[in-house]
């Protein structure tokens, strides 16, 4: 195959989620967090699993720096616990978990590694929820309280800010489906959650700038995928056409295209639409001063079966696709597919793009001679780093690549059954073991691919 080549001064990174590898959940004055009640919560997480020890990254982080430094990155993205910071939600910093970041940090500076914060990662404190969640204005408020005390606590050593981790995710599996924190089953009536994650950035942004360095850049991290038929006739094409617009344009429209859809406003109870206020659209189009995007595969969907007040079903993949551990369709194509769709909806508008998360998972384990090789993960890795570069060949305006994920960690619902990182961690040990796949992007990263 062709040798993998970037732009000089292209950023490769990984990245990772506080509530996905920290541990220590009740240490040095950390709150409770959604995900702490939804994990242990019996039936809603694999296994019984939750994040309270993780990959004890509170405690190991100078190793998981130095794994970072040997692996020759640029930038490291990792989130920020908000139950950390306010164990509340509100009030007067906790000033243990502001030490925690600064020396993480530190370390990732000394090292040569830009921090690449990201707000919320999906771990919103318990109060909050109780009293609403995203379904108050009151949390938008609240979030961006936090934000102006991280860029205050962070803001003269970090350059690059995100707010947000895949709103989608937040609001379509947390708020509508139930299936993730806080475990919501709303359907469509999540529009408040929605139009409540993408104001909020704005006002993060607002609250953010006095602290922030005149360079720094803000923006948001999506998770998008082009939704795709199952099926060959119109009504597969139209539910394709609607899963697109409620997971993609709901979130990039308002921040690029000056407004939510009117084909998703038109799915959309009356009641849920009173959450905009005069002055929102503002807020949501404020601060994008880059576009993260986080992909993994595409969805399938069919014609909406009876009953289902969203206008699709969602479906498996074609037969005869390649399939991920997770059961995801395998598909470069489709990862070039979206960023030229990106490029083509948005045109000038589009600001530059950061692959924020691209990765796989496997059922990976040490061999006889105490080695891990991960030949899919590497198989993933070059297919979408080449059709990255083919965007990039195409005109689109890419900046970085941040791998998912630097360690195996706990994956949400999957628990600890899904192994998405470039590095094994032995969970009752915490020992770590680079994988094959950790000296293939290492090898990459120094040109040597």
């Amino acid at each position: 195959m062709t040798e993998l080549r970037f732009p000089d001064g292209f950023t490769w990174g990984v990245a990772t989620a506080a509530y996905q590898i920290e541990g220590a959940v009740t240490e040095d004055g950390r709150g409770p967090s959604i995900w702490d009640t939804f994990s242990h919560t019996p039936g809603w997480t694999a296994n019984g699993d939750t994040g309270d020890v993780a990959c004890d990254h509170y405690h190991r982080y100078p190793e998981d720096v130095a794994l970072m430094a040997d692996l020759g990155v640029d930038a490291y993205r990792f989130s920020i616990a908000w139950p950390r910071i306010q164990p509340t939600g509100s009030g007067a910093p906790n000033q243990k978990g502001l030490d925690f970041y600064s020396r993480l940090v530190d370390a990732l500076l000394a090292r040569g590694i830009q921090p690449n914060p990201t707000l919320y990662h999906w771990d919103l404190p318990q109060p909050l929820e109780d009293a609403g969640g995203w379904q108050s204005r009151d949390t938008a408020e609240r979030f961006a309280e936090y934000a102006g005390i991280m860029a205050a606590a962070l803001g003269d050593r970090v350059p690059r800010w995100f707010t947000h981790n895949e709103p989608v995710v937040t609001a379509f599996y947390g708020y509508a489906l139930g299936i993730h924190a806080p475990g919501r089953t709303l359907m469509l009536d999540v529009f408040p959650v929605v139009h409540h994650l993408l104001t909020s950035h704005g006002m993060a942004v607002q609250a953010m700038r006095p602290h922030l360095r005149p360079a720094a850049t803000t923006g948001i991290a999506h998770n998008l995928g082009l939704g795709q038929p199952a099926g060959p006739g119109p009504e597969d094409a139209a539910a394709a056409d609607a899963l697109t617009a409620l997971q993609v344009h709901l979130y990039t429209d308002p921040a690029f295209g000056g407004g939510y859809p009117d084909t998703v406003l038109d799915l959309l109870p009356a009641a849920g639409q009173a959450a905009i206020r005069d002055g929102d659209a503002a807020l949501a189009a404020l601060g994008h001063d880059f576009l993260g995007v986080n992909y993994y595969s595409p969805q399938y969907a069919r014609a909406a079966s009876p009953g289902n007040p969203l206008p699709f079903d969602l479906a498996e993949p074609p037969a005869g696709l390649p399939r991920s551990q997770m059961g995801w369709s395998v598909e470069p194509d489709r990862f070039t597919a979206l960023l030229l769709h990106l490029a083509d909806r948005y045109g000038d508008a589009l600001p530059p793009v950061y692959v924020t998360e691209n990765g796989v998972p496997g059922p990976d384990q040490p061999g006889p001679d105490g080695a891990v090789r991960d030949p899919d993960r590497m198989s993933y890795l070059d297919g979408h780093l080449r059709a990255l570069r083919a965007a990039m060949d195409r005109g689109v305006d890419v900046r970085g690549y941040f791998c998912w994920s630097l360690l195996d960690n706990f994956e949400w619902s999957f628990g600890y059954d899904m192994r998405f990182g470039l590095v094994y961690v032995d969970f009752p040990t915490q020992r770590r073991i680079p994988k094959a796949s950790y000296y293939w992007y290492r090898d990459l990263i120094a040109g040597r691919r």
